[in-house]
């Protein structure tokens, strides 16, 4: 037998899934807890299977809720089930040891293979969940695209200019010539996109190009 655990602070959602789950023999719902201080309390001395939590609860959100709980127990699986769908609470609850997340509008027979692929030790995401997750991974990645690619020694040279050097100082520091340092300048310049040092200096520190 399943035991499962609700967090969740809105009655009519912990009914609603009590009735969804009547008829489905190998799980029981062995609690429902409506804070996430009396969550921590009720597993102090109980051990479900599967935990389901809401992201928005009275007194400590989800995510941070998930973290504890992952601290006291390593293998418990524990799913969000929750109305927010933004890109930045899915992969926090995930980070934070989080095995799924579940939208509330989500159909019965979807809602029962997502608690079974999650139970496989499977990570599982609701599509419209997952769909947010993508646009986040697309809009990173076209940003990491844009990241001006420098050698060893543009970077070298630009954490000199970052550290308050100047041209000739840099040029006597590490053996180059006054024009060898320019050229490096200016075509530092021109890789981001900088009408200045401290701009081109701004920008790398942006992307954690230099420190």
């Amino acid at each position: 037998m399943i035991k499962l655990l609700l967090i969740d602070d809105h009655p009519i959602v912990i009914d609603g899934i009590r009735t969804m789950l009547k008829d489905v023999e190998y799980l029981t719902i062995i609690g429902s807890c409506k804070t996430g201080k009396s969550a921590l309390e009720f597993l102090q001395t109980n051990q479900p299977d599967i935990i389901l939590v809401d992201i928005s609860l009275p007194d400590i959100n989800g995510l941070e809720l998930c973290e504890a709980i992952r601290k006291m127990n390593k293998d418990v699986k524990i799913a969000a089930l929750s109305s927010t769908n933004e890109a930045g609470i899915i992969t926090g609850f995930l980070q934070r040891g989080g095995n799924g997340y579940l939208l509330k509008d989500m159909e019965r027979d979807d809602f029962l293979a997502a608690i079974d692929r999650i139970l496989e030790g499977k990570l599982f995401l609701s599509h419209a969940a997952n769909e947010k997750v993508l646009e986040q991974f697309q809009s990173v990645r076209s940003a990491m695209n844009n990241v001006p690619v420098v050698t060893r020694r543009e970077k070298e040279i630009l954490q000199l200019f970052s550290d308050g050097l100047k041209g000739p100082q840099i040029a006597e520091k590490l053996f180059l010539s006054h024009y060898t340092v320019e050229t490096h300048r200016k075509n530092l310049l021109k890789k981001f996109n900088a009408n200045a040092m401290q701009m081109a200096i701004k920008i790398a520190r942006d992307y954690r190009i230099i420190s």
